[in-house]
């Protein structure tokens, strides 16, 4: 699909306000727009649909790109890999089960940038496990909210503030920002001054995965996100719209709000939320089972 559609070119990190201003030329389309454009699209493979269905979600690329830029990589880099992450979803994309594109591709495009940080972060793997990488995403925003220095050791008093906000043992948390703190080291620096022969590399162990591991870890990925856009589609509509806007959303509505728009209480939306995620986590779970997986994966994910 890459090949056949056409994209504003991501310059340099110097040249992204230009790209910013094409990006937010693009019209936001309409809900009966994006369905028929999607129908055309996955029908009869009307490329134009495919372009227009692209483009239109193009700024959302950015805003969900910049959210990463405090892991020391290229901001052109991350939105490259946030609009593979688009035609993916564009790609994969079912208007007939009712949905916004936007809230389908979201997990797409936040698959292909978290994948590029994590790939781009350290030659020595940081952890493959859902809690893992969700502790490596999350551990920078809970230090600045708790007005925590972001270089340097942690305090015992510190790591079990965080220990208690984030529900992970202390021991995690300190590992996890020893990895974050020495980034910028040189791999090929000396490990001591006295002998500048061994250096930091020599005592690297290679645990990244094989080629099979990596195509059949993306292959399952695929299929989580499969499964969880059809478990959030087959959900009655009020229910539907609240999951969506309670666990896809970046920026969530409170319980208050959602209760307002539709006329009830703050506790019936969260009873109606609740049994929403029931019936999601219930449905991907029997879908994992069903495809061989670990049901624990879709869980996390649809809980994230």
């Amino acid at each position: 699909m890459a090949s056949t559609i056409s994209l504003p070119a991501v310059p340099a990190d110097g040249g992204l306000s230009h790209y910013f201003r094409e990006v937010w030329s693009y019209p936001i389309l309409e809900k009966d727009d994006e369905q028929q454009l999607g129908a055309l699209w996955r029908e009869k493979g009307d490329t134009e649909a495919a372009h227009k269905l692209v483009t239109s979600h193009l700024r959302l690329v950015v805003k969900m790109a910049m959210k990463y830029r405090g892991y020391g990589l290229p901001v052109a880099d991350l939105i490259s890999e946030g609009n593979i992450g688009l035609m993916r979803a564009v790609k994969k994309f079912e208007p007939e089960k009712g949905f916004r594109l936007s809230t389908y591709a979201m997990w797409w495009i936040k698959a292909s940038i978290t994948e590029y940080v994590l790939k781009s972060w350290s030659m020595v793997k940081l952890g493959t496990v859902a809690s893992q990488k969700k502790l490596f995403f999350s551990l920078r925003n809970v230090k600045a909210k708790l007005n925590i220095l972001e270089s340097g050791d942690l305090s015992s008093e510190q790591a079990k503030l965080i220990s208690s906000k984030m529900g992970v043992s202390e021991s995690d948390i300190i590992h996890m920002n020893g990895r974050l703190s020495v980034r910028d080291l040189s791999l090929n620096a000396p490990m001591s001054q006295d002998d500048d022969s061994a250096e930091f590399i020599d005592s690297l162990v290679d645990e990244s995965a094989t080629p099979e591991q990596v195509y059949a870890n993306r292959e399952q990925q695929n299929v989580m996100h499969e499964h969880l856009a059809n478990a959030v589609a087959s959900l009655p509509e009020r229910e539907r719209h609240i999951f969506t806007e309670r666990k896809l959303k970046d920026d969530p509505p409170t319980l208050e709000e959602l209760g307002e728009s539709y006329g009830i209480s703050r506790e019936r939306v969260r009873q109606l939320e609740a049994r929403a995620f029931e019936r999601v986590q219930k449905a991907v779970v029997i879908a994992a089972r069903d495809q061989g997986a670990d049901p624990s994966l879709y869980i996390d994910a649809s809980n994230g």
